[in-house]
């Protein structure tokens, strides 16, 4: 329980004021999370509004994708040159208007285009919470502190499958679907207000020379001997660096961490997460559970999917990113596995519809203390000071672009192969994600940020133990 004690006990160590900008800051996934969950739910009763095939359905729930990419590709340029803080600000007011517009709308058309702008704020706020955590968090606690976006992004979820259930149609008497998307209006408006009060992110303001401003941000959120000492730490980084761009991600001191950040993204996607997420009230129909009770079994998603990352924030101070990845990937590889064979199984309605309902929740489960929080929390820690934002975003734009291409395929694809192949299929994804990460992704536990791009900057590769391999020779040499 060391992690936990060190953020409970936050004045032996830190201001409290570092536990209140993260918490903050975590709404942005608390957006994220709901648009996420709250489609699987309403898209029960769009197709009484607007008849649906398996491709539209895809188009409706995907669409969200199409502007997260918009919103992932320029958000990382705009948090580095207008701040964080507004960045959030701005996201969150987008949200609040494409929540009433989803509500409204008229036709599949309007639906469709106004899920789209929604997406552009689930894109920045896929961004910015990352970064503005990273950015002001003790580097002890930064990873407990950064996981606080990855479980905001699952309360998300499970708020979402509350109001799906809430505003249900067999309790209100009325299609609902419209109240569940119209809820996104709240947390929208949380964040802003919220974020209203928040400072800007130190290192952002030394990178433009408002160092004073800076200095004021650190004295309240660090031991006051500490701030001076950072402060020269961002500089000398700062310092070294030109303003950087698109192009400086291919450059070789920094290809190996712009491979870890898109692997990752692509991975966390074509692991399956999100057919479970959007798809699970469709998918427990057609295990055999009516609409109601199958709104109620993604209740229970949600349910371990928040459980599971509380867990993962006690632990990725402790046992390190590298830990948690490899056994959450194993464990979702198994999983599957079951969860596909259930499927050539007679009886789903059964026991078999249990065991399969068990293999979803347990996968669920091993991808909450891995691939969820850990993938957000490392590109937020292995870029360049002056190109994070960018960096961020282009993994960002991968992730989101892998997460549309599997929401808009998965139910034709269930459809021409069925079900046990499909995930048969999601469970290779996972065996090949393990491989990628026991062999690419570095370590990054208690070393600041300064400290991981000075070992990215003098030694070009970064290996598995988070030293570089051209340390590893120059060692065995000697």
């Amino acid at each position: 329980m060391d992690v936990a004690n060190r953020l409970l006990d936050a004045d032996s160590d830190h201001s409290q004021f570092v536990y209140v900008i993260a918490a903050i800051a975590a709404l942005n996934g608390l957006l994220f999370g709901f648009d996420v969950g709250v489609i699987s739910g309403a898209l029960l009763y769009i197709d009484q509004s607007f008849t649906l095939s398996p491709f539209m359905q895809g188009l409706v729930t995907s669409s969200v994708l199409v502007g997260a990419m918009i919103g992932a590709a320029t958000g990382g340029k705009l948090a580095d040159r207008f701040g964080r803080r507004r960045l959030t600000l701005a996201g969150a007011v987008v949200f609040f208007v494409g929540s009433f517009g989803m509500a409204l709308s008229p036709t599949l058309g309007w639906l469709i285009v106004w899920r789209v702008v929604e997406g552009v704020a689930v894109g920045v706020a896929s961004i910015v919470g990352p970064l503005y955590i990273a950015e002001t968090a003790p580097s002890d606690v930064r990873g407990a502190l950064g996981f606080l976006q990855q479980l905001m992004i699952t309360i998300g979820i499970l708020l979402a499958y509350g109001v799906n259930y809430l505003f249900a149609p067999e309790f209100l008497g009325i299609i609902g679907w419209r109240w569940m998307l119209w809820f996104g209006a709240v947390p929208a408006a949380v964040l802003a207000i919220g974020t209203y009060f928040l400072p800007e992110s130190p290192r952002w303001l030394v990178e433009n020379e408002r160092v004073e401003e800076a200095r004021s941000v650190l004295s309240r959120i660090r031991e006051t001997d500490a701030v001076d000492e950072e402060i020269e730490g961002i500089r000398e980084v700062s310092e070294i660096e030109e303003e950087g761009g698109l192009s400086d991600l291919l450059e070789p001191w920094v290809r190996p961490a712009l491979i870890v950040g898109v692997g990752l993204a692509i991975i966390q996607q074509f692991s399956g997460i999100n057919t479970i997420i959007y798809y699970a009230p469709t998918i427990l129909s057609n295990i055999g559970f009516g609409d109601i009770a199958s709104l109620a079994g993604t209740i229970g998603v949600g349910v371990v999917n928040v459980a599971l990352t509380v867990v993962a924030v006690l632990l990725v101070d402790r046992v390190g990113r590298r830990p948690l990845l490899l056994v959450g990937t194993a464990g979702m590889t198994v999983m599957l596995g079951i969860l596909g064979l259930g499927f050539f199984l007679p009886g789903l309605s059964g026991i078999v519809g249990y065991v399969t309902l068990g293999s979803m929740f347990l996968y669920v489960a091993f991808y909450a203390i891995s691939l969820g929080p850990v993938f957000w929390l490392l590109i937020s820690e292995i870029y360049p000071l002056r190109i994070r934002g960018t960096a961020e975003g282009v993994a960002s734009v991968f992730n989101w672009g892998a997460n549309f291409l599997v929401g808009l395929t998965f139910l034709p694809l269930i459809d021409r192969i069925g079900e046990g192949y499909s995930f048969w299929i999601l469970g290779v994804f996972c065996l090949l994600a393990f491989v990628f990460i026991y062999t690419r992704v570095p370590e990054t536990m208690g070393r600041s940020l300064e400290e991981i791009e000075a070992d990215l900057r003098s030694n070009a590769i970064m290996g598995p133990d988070g030293d570089s391999e051209v340390s590893e020779r120059q060692h065995r040499s000697d």
